[in-house]
């Protein structure tokens, strides 16, 4: 199963489990499907609960936030990623804060997902990985889809824990196939923590999102056949907040963590930074952070490719914080 079956089959689940969600967005409805055709079929059978809407980001997002501040459910799909800041004041100061905010603790089940991320050629303002722009917000979740974690599992720990969520989907890995992984390597999953090595005792521990996860294998795979070292990787679904004390268990002596985001204030530097508290004691240098390169996405194949983050560029990182 691709990973857009996957994640089109959890939506079917949600809304057949819940008969109180809802599912809005631009274009979503049958017999297009949205932009990329994680929503085929839900209209059809849900056809008073799958609405497509306007083209206005901040209404949409506001009026889920209003499903889901009177008890339902509500999944907004953005078409794009990069217009999620178009609906940023609706998360920030309305869904965020709603949790919290009237004297006691109100269950909010607002579920806003966000196909992100380069590599299609589609542009500075088609192409970006917005996730740093949401972390550290109080009462939002953020997620990212892991091609390694059922993404109904992901939905329903979103609905369970009744605050409202920011998932970002990696449009890379809508095509590929789901748990599909290099096969020199061993993959399991626990508690919505994705595992990725070859032997217990890594020289070093890479930490991804699922959208860069393959790229990082890649990384991994050059490194043990030119170099022989061995590394590890983690792919937590939940970025933020993050669960870092589930980490340790699996981390080294020498850790890089690697994103798609472009450089300064990225959730990579704050996971290096709360590792740093935990681990600085038994590190042998600093928690290293790489990244996409400064400047918007270039349209251009070649151009992109320079621009957004690579497995030489991880591979480079490991080599530098190993030999540094």
């Amino acid at each position: 199963m691709r990973v857009v079956e996957n994640l089109n089959q959890a939506l079917h689940g949600l809304l057949e489990r819940e008969p109180r969600a809802y599912l809005l967005g631009e274009d979503v409805a049958d017999p297009y499907g949205g932009a990329f055709k994680v929503t085929r079929g839900l209209s059809t059978r849900f056809p008073e609960r799958v609405l497509s809407t306007p083209i206005s980001e901040g209404a949409v997002t506001g009026v889920a936030g209003g499903l889901a501040l009177t008890g339902d459910t509500a999944v907004v799909e953005i078409m794009f990623g990069d217009f999620v800041a178009l609906a940023f004041d609706q998360l920030c100061n309305f869904a965020a804060k709603s949790v919290s905010m009237y004297g006691k603790r109100l269950p909010l089940r607002l579920i806003v997902r966000c196909p992100t991320g380069g590599g299609r050629g589609y542009g500075p303002t088609h192409s970006q990985s917005l996730q740093k722009h949401f972390i550290g917000m109080p009462g939002l979740s953020v997620y990212e889809m892991s091609p390694f974690r059922d993404n109904a599992d992901v939905l329903q720990e979103i609905v369970e824990r009744a605050e409202p969520a920011v998932f970002f989907e990696d449009k890379i890995l809508y095509t590929r196939q789901m748990h599909e992984a290099d096969p020199l390597f061993r993959v399991t999953v626990s508690d919505g923590l994705a595992r990725a090595d070859l032997d217990d005792r890594p020289d070093c521990v890479i930490i991804a999102p699922g959208g860069v996860a393959h790229r990082a294998l890649q990384a991994m795979r050059a490194l043990m056949l030119e170099e022989e070292i061995s590394c590890r990787l983690l792919v937590p679904s939940r970025l933020y907040p993050l669960d870092v004390d589930a980490l340790l268990p699996h981390l080294g002596d020498t850790v890089i963590v690697a994103e798609e985001s472009s450089p300064g204030g990225t959730w990579g530097s704050e996971v290096a930074h709360q590792l740093h508290q935990r681990l600085w004691g038994r590190l042998r240098r600093p928690v290293g952070v790489v990244c996409s390169r400064d400047g918007a996405i270039p349209t251009a194949a070649h151009l992109e490719r320079e621009a957004l983050l690579n497995e030489s560029e991880i591979r480079r990182a490991v080599l530098e914080a190993l030999r540094g």
